[in-house]
């Protein structure tokens, strides 16, 4: 499994605010308390209402509630997701409006040595991010410097915390190690830096409106790796992927910062980064199928392949077949679809914060083409960007990255 570890939603919302996000988690919380009164009817929330104008959007809501067999309400892990959306959101939108009232103060940081340690250690990130992700540190480069040093040392922990299951010591870590790893993360939010890399985190997390929670939710997809080789419907890929690539969006997006002039929501970019992260994940999963399933897993959605008339076994006999191709169109089209729904985004974010984005979101769609271009065959054939390619895409994702947010607000861009 290869984590998508660059900016990064799920289908854009028409939603002008959070507030229909918000009175959903107020209907189910509602309808279970029924349920224990024994009360088995309860209204199906996000259905169209003509006073709440909430029956219109792209993604609906009135999907993100699951009956179990015991008659109770569940949430959709989409709707999970959204609920980390609102308060990362949340986190930006006071910190910014401190900013404007001049209250903004900088907590103190205990660090593990001078400001020359500090200074080595971001040193220290940028060299690795530079090693491992060439493309993305030149776009990098672009931003202001405090920015730019934020990034590499999110960058950094992400690749850490990767390596975990999928590096080379993968094979002896446990959920114990992955317990110590969420234990340090803690430390580091609390200013307490365990070594050099960590105090360039401790560090960036005090000076940008970071919260700790995607930290924690990629710790969590790193354990459901240890134990989890299968899943049965995109509800259960769809959570796997936020947690090892969407996860990286959310952290993003306050270090990469909102376009001053941008007139949208502060929800609506942050679901655009979203987007861009489970968009990269599925194609990553897309690409390694071969890969994955020579160690035993499908990344796959269960139902799915059984409606296309394929099973895990046809998976591990790697055979090219219509049925295989028929198949794969549908998942390389829905991958599209979020790259899609994350483009809107990535013009509102901060004029020196868009072309590593930008160069993200094209070169890792253009996997997709090349998977078409093998003819659907990612079991003996991995896909990948060429030079050429490469450096065709990067003055093209540096004049996007020149076109302004809009001036006028879209109806799913609107700004409260």
């Amino acid at each position: 499994m290869s984590v998508a570890l660059l900016w990064v939603v799920s289908p854009t919302s028409e939603f002008s605010n959070g507030t229909v996000f918000l009175d959903s988690f107020r209907a189910v919380a509602r309808c279970n308390n029924l349920i224990k009164k024994g009360q088995k009817k309860c209204r199906k929330f996000g259905s169209t209402n003509a006073d709440s104008g909430y029956g219109s959007s792209r993604f609906s809501i009135t999907n993100s509630m699951i009956a179990t067999p015991a008659g109770e309400i569940a949430l959709s892990s989409e709707q999970k997701v959204y609920d980390v959306v609102l308060k990362q959101a949340a986190l930006v939108k006071r910190r910014i409006k401190k900013s404007n009232e001049d209250l903004e103060v900088k907590p103190d940081i205990v660090l593990p040595g001078t400001v020359t340690l500090l200074s080595e250690a971001y040193d220290r990130c940028r060299e690795v991010c530079a090693e491992y992700a060439k493309t993305f540190y030149l776009g990098t480069l672009l931003m202001t410097p405090e920015r730019r040093r934020a990034i590499w040392a999110m960058y950094v922990w992400c690749r850490r915390t990767d390596e975990l299951v999928d590096g080379p010591n993968a094979s002896h870590i446990t959920p114990t190690a992955l317990d110590r790893w969420e234990d340090r993360l803690d430390d580091i939010f609390s200013g307490r830096p365990f070594d050099m890399l960590d105090a360039a985190l401790s560090d960036t997390v005090t000076r940008f409106p970071v919260d700790i929670q995607p930290f924690k939710d990629m710790i969590d997809g790193m354990r459901m790796d240890l134990w989890k080789s299968r899943y049965k419907n995109f509800d259960e890929l769809y959570l796997y992927c936020y947690y090892v690539a969407g996860t990286v969006g959310l952290m993003s997006v306050p270090i990469m910062g909102i376009a001053p002039e941008s007139q949208a929501t502060t929800e609506s970019v942050y679901n655009a980064a979203l987007a861009l992260g489970l968009a990269n994940q599925l194609t990553n999963i897309l690409r390694d199928v071969g890969e994955d399933a020579r160690r035993g897993r499908v990344y796959l959605p269960q139902d799915e392949l059984a409606q296309a008339g394929l099973s895990d076994e046809d998976i591990f006999a790697g055979k090219v077949t219509d049925k295989w191709r028929n198949f794969m169109k549908k998942q390389i089209a829905r991958a599209r679809k979020f790259f899609d729904d994350a483009e809107s985004g990535v013009t509102e974010l901060s004029a020196a914060s868009r072309w590593p984005v930008w160069a993200s979101l094209l070169l890792y769609r253009q996997i997709l083409d090349e998977i078409e271009a093998n003819d659907y065959n990612n079991f003996t054939r991995r896909a990948y960007v060429s030079k050429p390619k490469k450096i065709i895409a990067l003055p093209l994702a540096y004049a996007k990255s020149l076109v302004p947010p809009s001036s006028k607000p879209s109806s799913t861009l609107v700004k409260t």
